[in-house]
């Protein structure tokens, strides 16, 4: 076999290996982003443990060590640091959802909490005959879900109150329990929350209340909760409320997290 031989002889070998291993990748990759865990009705079963085993990195990652600019993350404040219920170094988004201390005491926020998965072709409820009609268009999560916890404060529909709590809270010595101890008793009662620990927190701290009720908005409309019934409760409902389910998510209720 003289050089040229050998050289192409070896040449296609190594291009041949590539296309395999090229087609395995593929192949294992498309299995993986179809599994059957990314659609319903098994992604509402799906634990933790079963995404970050291919999904870990979401909890590895950390924010850069400085901006490309050049500005150290351990000399400026990121928002959330600011806030009283926050504490330690910047953090990513999805630890501080799930990893940070403030999280796991308040919360018991899961992968699926959020996540309800989507349609991976073209990222839309109406790309195919067999897709899933309830996906939210082009979005990874439906944003109803974050504006339970990133909604605007309601206050005009809140009796006594004359303005937003960022004006007003002082007037109540930002203690949100002053009313709500008699008030709206029955609520944080789904899976996601730890509703002890929440209540506890608010005696002591009104941010924590105001945190996920007006504090972190990213929305300029409000959450329309549902209107659980309460001892005491008047019985009449106002107009505002007259739309208001009685009765949190099916998903979200604490027989749903079995």
């Amino acid at each position: 076999m003289n050089y040229k031989t050998r050289g192409f002889a070896l040449t296609s070998i190594l291009f041949f290996s590539i296309f395999l291993f090229k087609t395995a990748f593929a192949e294992n990759y498309y299995a993986a982003k179809y599994d059957p865990i990314h659609f319903k009705p098994n992604i509402d079963k799906a634990t933790d443990e079963q995404c970050l085993s291919c999904h870990k990195e979401i909890l590895e990652q950390k924010p850069l060590a400085a901006s490309p600019a050049g500005v150290k993350s351990n000399e400026v404040l990121a928002w959330y640091q600011t806030l009283s219920t926050y504490s330690g170094e910047q953090d990513t988004f999805h630890r501080r959802h799930l990893a940070s201390d403030f999280s796991k005491k308040i919360m018991k926020l899961k992968c699926n909490t959020c996540h309800q998965g989507n349609d991976p072709r073209e990222e839309t409820a109406n790309s195919s005959a067999t897709t899933d009609m309830n996906l939210t268009q082009r979005k990874m999560v439906d944003p109803n879900t974050c504006l339970m916890c990133h909604g605007k404060f309601d206050w005009k529909n809140m009796a006594g109150l004359t303005g937003p709590w960022s004006e007003v809270g002082t007037l109540f010595q930002n203690n949100c329990m002053i009313c709500h101890a008699n008030i709206r008793t029955n609520r944080h009662k789904v899976n996601f929350l730890n509703v002890d620990a929440i209540e506890e927190a608010g005696k002591t701290n009104g941010d924590v209340c105001y945190g996920c009720h007006g504090g972190r908005a990213w929305y300029r409309t409000s959450y329309p909760y549902p209107r659980h019934e309460w001892p005491g409760m008047g019985s009449e409902t106002p107009e505002w409320a007259k739309d208001r389910p009685t009765e949190s998510d099916a998903r979200f209720l604490e027989t749903a997290a079995q």
